[in-house]
């Protein structure tokens, strides 16, 4: 019962960790000139939260040109995003992603 337990809260850490990630960034300004950087900054900042032992952000950057303002930069969209996170607690780890589900409009979590 505590492998399933321990399974339990490291999905939930998971979700969190998409979760404030998804909150904390979309809005910013990002440009084609600062995109890795702001994929950079993006993993760092889950990386420092608990159970973390990978995290990994991208920006389509198809998306992010066709937003893009004449003035050169455009706010991060959810449907740009896609993010990857490994939680680890004790002996669990689980590996969750967040994507833009296309059909439903709608930036999913899951895991894989």
């Amino acid at each position: 019962m505590a492998g399933k337990k321990k399974r339990e809260e490291a999905c939930f850490e998971a979700g969190i960790k998409l979760g404030a990630l998804f909150h904390q960034f979309i809005g910013i300004p990002v440009s084609m000139e600062n995109v890795e950087l702001v994929e950079r900054v993006m993993e760092s900042c889950m990386k420092l939260q608990p159970y973390v032992s990978f995290s990994k952000v991208r920006i389509d950057r198809k998306k992010l040109k066709k937003s893009m303002s004449e003035f050169g930069y455009t706010s991060l969209e959810g449907e740009m995003l896609y993010a990857e996170v490994v939680v680890r607690v004790d002996e669990e780890e689980v590996r969750a992603i967040l994507r833009w589900d296309e059909e439903k409009k709608y930036p999913l979590m899951s895991l894989i």
